[in-house]
């Protein structure tokens, strides 16, 4: 994988509304406490990686038979969009260490063996950047 300091932020979009089947309604949403604890998790990052990710959360993502879900975006790089996670500490330090690969990446692509081991699996999707032939 190729790095840059230069690349666009990436945006790590947490859907808020997620919760696993058959929780109730009146429950907080999972994907709260993912946002959560991603929020908690970048304190521990340095200032220099903090302004190159941007954490916020979106409601419904379309992905609720997949819940937890949570998209990597950045211009100009690949669009990934991953469920099934569990809203902890352990996705969220994974979740977060995954979204500094895609800052890193010049052209967003994360290749499966260099995902932490939870983002290895539970993609929902990959997309091309937009005007990639």
């Amino acid at each position: 994988m190729t790095h840059s300091a230069s690349s666009p932020i990436t945006e790590l979009i947490i859907c808020t509304t997620c919760r696993p089947a058959g929780v109730s309604r009146d429950l907080p949403a999972a994907g709260e406490a993912l946002l959560e604890a991603v929020q908690v998790a970048t304190w521990d990052l340095e200032a220099s990686q903090q302004a190159r990710i941007r954490v916020r959360g979106m409601a419904c993502m379309s992905g609720c038979s997949r819940a937890c879900t949570i998209a990597l975006q950045a211009p100009g790089k690949y669009t990934y969009y991953f469920g099934d996670l569990v809203a902890d500490d352990v996705n969220a330090a994974e979740v977060l260490a995954c979204a500094r690969l895609h800052a890193d990446s010049v052209d967003g692509n994360l290749l499966r063996k260099e995902r932490p081991e939870r983002l290895r699996s539970g993609i929902l999707a990959r997309l091309p950047p937009l005007g990639l032939a």
